[in-house]
């Protein structure tokens, strides 16, 4: 059994920072990818940041310059620091590790998929 915790979120004003950190916990192996995803009301879910195991991040254009994903693989812990916070970044942040990762041809597909209970980010105006 696989539990991812997050921690972090909450409310804050337009230009201000928050963080959040998400451990992968229990029986896992092989984590490739963790990252976070965003639901805002009226949207579609969307990525936000992923990091691979390799520490190589990767950025929706609307965060990229502002928010900061990092890992630390020894605990199996992701971070995004998220920075000049904008209302339109309001949303629901999901927090998402695949593991067990395999080729198929060219393209990497995964036999995990973990999902975080989410967490609420308010930025005001």
């Amino acid at each position: 059994q696989v539990q991812l915790v997050e921690s972090g979120g909450g409310l804050v004003q337009a230009g201000g920072s928050l963080r959040f950190s998400c451990k992968a916990a229990g029986s896992i192996d092989r984590i490739n990818v963790m990252g976070w995803y965003r639901h805002a009301p009226g949207k579609q879910r969307e990525l936000v940041a992923d990091i691979s195991s390799t520490s190589s991040p990767n950025y929706a254009d609307s965060v990229k310059g502002r928010f900061t994903i990092s890992r630390d693989n020894d605990k199996n812990t992701a971070y995004l620091h998220m920075t000049s916070l904008k209302p339109e970044d309001t949303a629901v942040y999901y927090c998402n590790t695949k593991a067990g990762g395999y080729y198929v041809g060219s393209s990497i597909s995964y036999k995990y998929d973990y999902w975080g209970q989410g967490t609420q980010v308010t930025v005001s105006s």
